[in-house]
């Protein structure tokens, strides 16, 4: 996907008042200390005020001036795409994280199951950005696709190790975790139903890998 200089999820990028547009300049430390404060701020804004909170309330819970925020955001609407996204890529290192250790079968359900805390923890307020008309698949196709993929080797690392039905699908797994986590029942219950999805997965006692 094409960036354009309002793109949140080119984080790295400076986004201080002078850098220029365009310019690939690594942000400064302290320019990216305060993006990642306000996506926080932020996320926890629109979490107990609702996405219609000012940028106000999200500065003063940043601790810095309102024009920091628009240098970082300079709409709500890209400030909503940013906190998708910050989301996605914390999903997506994960990922990579777990796809370095020894056990694929481990690695992969201790996946599921981050990836469901969070979702459930999280779904109100990404219900709320796609009501507001944030298409997150769209505007922040980059990140879901880095994410796919970091799960897609989890999942194909597992089926190797014969630790997963070879027939399973990635998009199937997370169907069913995104379903259980929208379920409306309450941390255990969707706990309890992540680990019949694993379960479900599992492959059958001693069949071998692929």
């Amino acid at each position: 996907m094409t960036a354009s200089p309002n793109t949140p999820h080119v984080d790295e990028r400076s986004a201080d008042a002078g850098d220029g547009v365009g310019l690939s300049r690594p942000m400064r430390a302290d320019a990216l200390k305060n993006r990642r404060r306000i996506l926080d701020a932020a996320e926890a804004t629109f979490t107990t005020e609702g996405l219609s909170a000012p940028i106000d309330a999200v500065a003063a819970r940043a601790g810095v001036g309102v024009g920091t925020v628009y240098r970082h955001f300079p709409t709500k609407e890209a400030l909503f795409e940013a906190i998708v996204a910050a989301r996605l890529d914390e999903l997506a290192t994960v990922t990579k994280e777990l796809a370095a250790e020894d056990d694929p079968e481990a690695a992969l359900f201790s996946f599921l199951r981050e990836f469901a805390r969070q979702a459930s923890a999280k779904h109100d307020l990404f219900d709320a950005l796609e009501s507001s008309g944030l298409d997150i698949k769209s505007n922040c196709a980059a990140n879901v696709e880095d994410l796919t993929r970091g799960i897609e080797l989890l999942l194909d690392r597992a089926k190797q190790a014969g630790a997963v039905r070879p027939q399973v699908a990635t998009d199937e797994i997370m169907s069913l975790i995104v379903g259980a986590c929208q379920s409306g029942q309450d941390d255990a219950v969707c706990q309890r139903m992540v680990e019949i999805v694993c379960d479900g997965i599992r492959a059958p006692a001693g069949q071998s890998g692929a």
